[in-house]
């Protein structure tokens, strides 16, 4: 019984000082930010917003609430979305620091309500408007499309075209692709700003790899335009879903000023099937084991549990008539 109490006593302390270490104190250096279910109904930015800006964030998303009411026509839309379809495509060429993404499964990973906002006014809609204010220098790439569809029978058609055929099934690699690779590479998906990197050969005579060194070359390009679109180079995200807890990506993700007021970072708008693909992906290149690890959990544990008590009858045997 001695040897219990004081194995209960450490245990008891070590517990403390875990707790103390980790859970109070990493609460103290990060706020707990709540995210918002994947809803994108404006509250958040309505409340958020500073005082001057209150009534056009209210106007905004009312707007969007009427057109997410609307009847789409996904034949009319795809005929609207023609003029979206030269900029997102596969391999498009990067356009005012950044490269539009494929919409290629937009209707499956992407929210409606963001998709209608998105369309409407994208800085608003990407939560990034202190980037563009009015009468600035700097406009949203994506600006021009608000002087192209302005009915809001027009975004509801392109949003029900998108929801009707740009969906179907994805991969967590497509997902991820799609939401997330324009801006931040993925050395262990092997993938950069540009898509996966290509397979190529070194020279012969001189043992260069020089399809290789053109394609870095590229990268590098892509990368500095992106830097200074943005401010800085997005992070590479191989093992960040290791170095940030899984609350955190997720509120992160679903908007980047909550948890990083005044980042450049835009909110990417994805549902719940699109954030869990997504997070899947990052699952895989930066914790490939965890499968693993968690089957064999269970056996470990069974096997202390079955060790303890074994250890337990032997002590009380070797003891025996010793006390």
């Amino acid at each position: 019984m001695k040897e219990l109490k004081i194995f209960g006593i450490v245990a008891v302390f070590t517990l403390i000082l875990y707790w103390g270490v980790e859970p109070f104190a990493h609460s103290q250096m990060h706020k707990h930010v709540e995210g918002h279910g994947l809803v994108y109904d404006g509250k958040a930015d309505i409340k958020e917003a500073s005082k001057d800006r209150k009534e056009i964030e209210k106007k905004f998303w009312n707007d969007v609430a009427q057109i997410s009411k609307l009847k789409g026509d996904p034949v009319a839309g795809e005929a609207t979305f023609a003029m979206c379809a030269g900029c997102h495509m596969k391999g498009a060429a990067n356009m005012g620091g950044v490269t539009p993404p494929s919409l290629d499964h937009a209707g499956a990973i992407y929210d409606k309500n963001f998709l209608i906002a998105l369309i409407k006014d994208p800085a608003l809609a990407t939560n990034v408007a202190h980037k563009y204010p009015v009468g600035g220098t700097i406009a949203h790439p994506m600006g021009p499309v608000m002087t192209m569809v302005t009915a809001p029978q027009d975004i509801a058609n392109v949003v029900a075209y998108l929801k009707a055929k740009k969906a179907g099934e994805v991969t967590p690699k497509e997902a991820y692709i799609e939401a997330c690779s324009r801006c931040h590479a993925n050395r262990y998906g092997h993938l950069t700003q540009l898509g996966e990197i290509p397979k190529t050969k070194s020279n012969i005579k001189t043992g260069q790899d020089i399809g290789a060194l053109k394609y870095k070359e590229k990268v590098a390009e892509e990368q500095a335009s992106l830097a200074e679109y943005l401010g800085t180079l997005p992070p590479d995200l191989s093992i960040m879903i290791r170095a940030r807890n899984e609350h955190f990506m997720h509120v992160f993700v679903e908007n980047p000023q909550s948890e990083l007021p005044g980042t450049a970072m835009p909110r990417t708008g994805l549902d719940k099937e699109g954030m869990e693909k997504v997070m899947a992906y990052l699952e895989k290149t930066g914790d490939p084991s965890k499968p693993k690890r968690e089957a064999v959990g269970p056996w470990v544990l069974l096997f202390f549990f079955i060790f303890s008590i074994l250890a337990y009858l032997w002590k009380k045997s070797m003891w025996k008539g010793h006390h």
